[in-house]
């Protein structure tokens, strides 16, 4: 086998790996994307259910203040 023949075997394998790792590049992005997204949707429904949690402590307090004036 000669040294040319050798050195264009390398270039070919040297470009099918490197083919290889933008498609897995290209998947990556993809799914840190996606990762992303599913943060964000997370982190909104954290903050709605807050705010949903200080709505329902306003209530207790609401409450625990009428008892406590039919109490007094």
């Amino acid at each position: 086998m000669s040294a040319l023949h050798r050195l264009q075997e390398k270039i070919t394998q040297w470009k099918a790996d490197h083919e290889a790792l933008k498609s897995e590049n290209e998947q990556l992005k993809t799914e840190l994307a996606s990762v992303s997204g599913s943060q964000n949707e997370k982190e909104a429904q954290i903050a709605q259910l807050r705010r949903e949690l200080e709505e329902k402590d306003a209530e207790i307090e609401k409450i625990i203040a009428q008892v406590e004036a039919l109490l007094s």
